[in-house]
């Protein structure tokens, strides 16, 4: 089968069964899920491994504990949060939310739980699992449309520090020319 080729290398047809390499013509996805860590997984496990011991000692009392950890695992796998450049999807326990990026006035972040979205029209929807830690991810899957104020902290933080060593720069060559004109005095 004859193989296409581009200026930057091969080109699949359709006959080709497999997709072709990435280039620097082929845009990256911006599109970030934000969501429970894997790991709280293994928290199933051991819930399961907890309640499993009343529910064999007695079942009649305690058999429907067993649902506990698979509705526990059910919410972890459920819950998450999707920005891409299309805008925001909240997926809560049980119910999607749709944002766009134009219906978007800002995020809050209260003192305990998980952001909230401020839409245009006043009401709030819930950010599952996004907290102020989060937000250079949210900023960076945004594509800019929230600020990421680590990063504004950093820029600040490093202009003052080359305002700072100019001025050095500048009073150590008013010494150096002032030691100059003493000695030549």
């Amino acid at each position: 089968m004859p193989r296409l080729q581009c200026e930057d290398g091969e080109v699949s047809s359709s006959q080709q069964p497999v997709p072709p390499r990435s280039s620097s013509h082929t845009p990256e996805s911006a599109t970030r899920v934000i969501r429970i860590s894997r790991l709280s997984l293994l928290a199933c496990g051991i819930l399961l491994l907890a309640v499993a011991s009343p529910a064999m000692a007695w079942p009649a009392a305690f058999s429907w504990m067993l649902v506990i950890p698979f509705l526990v695992l059910a919410w972890i796998l459920r819950v998450r949060t999707v920005v891409g450049p299309d805008g925001i999807t909240a997926r809560a326990t049980f119910s999607t939310t749709r944002i766009g990026w134009g219906a978007l006035a800002g995020i809050r972040f209260p003192k305990r739980g998980w952001a909230r979205a401020t839409l245009t029209d006043g009401s709030e929807v819930p950010l599952p699992v996004v907290t102020f830690g989060r937000l250079p991810e949210l900023a960076e899957a945004s594509g800019g449309r929230i600020t990421d104020p680590y990063a504004a902290a950093d820029a600040a933080r490093s202009a003052e520090d080359r305002s700072t060593e100019d001025r050095s720069t500048e009073a150590t060559a008013e010494d150096s020319a002032a030691e100059s004109d003493d000695a030549s005095k």
